[in-house]
């Protein structure tokens, strides 16, 4: 048989804070996995609540035949602790998948996620559509697919990568514990869609549902859909805050400019290069190089904050 057809140990990483309400039923669609060569490795980043039980539980019972490894976080917030966990010194070789602690995945998420980057290049990351559901899992709609093909230069002001469906190949995981952990960045998910679609790798999205996503109010990232969302987005963009974003992931980007291809690297220079101030230059800087978001009205409000100076 074919190496690459091999069926590939993953690990799966979870990063838990105070998650016990939803968490049983996430380990539960685990062990529901159609792919069961997994192993776990949990990073809690100061649970106050039963979580740490719950881990230690489902440690003892479900250990045999599998490495369940449970760790105290670094207690910076999520983004950091995912981050670290993918770096920890100790984490072993071989494709990752990341986990939220509230969702609960469909059975074939991990066997898609393997057939996808299977078929990719050996750099890879894997996004998936999800189901938004509410506290009780009653589906409340669905995750849209993006119009366009995931870039270097759309995530640079986009994310379309959610991290609780992401997976990354062995050498995706390799190029982050190169890079290790970043200073300042917002967002663990849009940082790995920046340094692997910037080193040039290949993006994979699936246009297909591989998880129950909960919408529960205490969400560190919630679902971007609605006329709410649309207001939130503008009032991020033009308060500065999103700029705020930007500025912090090109600062990172430069601070591993030798992991990218020279042609991102290029753009990373042109745009750092323009001052965050009002006027058309940055905005025609970010033209140039191909800057854009997923939708025209979504672009529009980019380039009218650019030209503002708020981003």
């Amino acid at each position: 048989m074919n190496a690459r057809m091999t069926p590939q140990r993953i690990t799966i990483i979870l990063c838990t804070f105070n998650g016990a309400a939803y968490l049983e039923a996430q380990l539960q669609s685990y062990l529901a996995q159609s792919h069961s060569l997994w192993d776990l490795w949990v990073s809690d980043d100061g649970s106050t609540d039963e979580t740490w039980a719950v881990l230690e539980k489902f440690q003892r019972d479900h250990g045999q035949g599998r490495e369940i490894r449970v760790l105290r976080g670094p207690g910076r917030g999520a983004c950091v602790n995912f981050l670290s966990l993918l770096c920890h010194p100790d984490l072993p070789a071989g494709p990752v998948a990341l986990s939220d602690q509230d969702d609960m995945w469909m059975p074939q998420k991990l066997a898609r996620a393997l057939a996808a980057l299977g078929a990719a290049g050996p750099l890879a990351l894997y996004g998936a559509q999800s189901l938004h559901c509410d506290a009780g899992l009653r589906v409340l709609g669905q995750s849209v697919s993006m119009p366009h093909p995931p870039t270097f230069g759309i995530a640079l002001v986009q994310n379309v990568v959610s991290g609780h469906s992401a997976v990354l190949s062995a050498d995706a995981v390799a190029l982050v514990r190169s890079a290790g952990v970043p200073n300042a960045v917002p967002f663990h998910d849009w940082w790995l869609y920046q340094l692997i679609s910037g080193a040039g790798g290949d993006i994979v999205i699936d246009p297909d549902p591989v998880l129950y996503y909960r919408q529960h109010g205490a969400n560190v990232m919630g679902a971007h859909r609605g006329l709410r969302a649309r207001i939130d987005r503008i009032t991020v963009a033009m308060g500065g805050r999103y700029g705020d974003w930007i500025a912090a992931n090109l600062a990172a980007l430069a601070g591993v400019e030798r992991l990218l291809t020279a042609e991102n690297r290029k753009v990373l220079t042109r745009l750092r290069a323009q001052p965050r101030r009002a006027g058309l230059a940055r905005a025609r800087a970010f033209a140039a190089c191909g800057v854009r978001r997923q939708s025209l009205a979504a672009t529009a409000v980019l380039y009218v904050a650019l030209m503002l100076g708020r981003v």
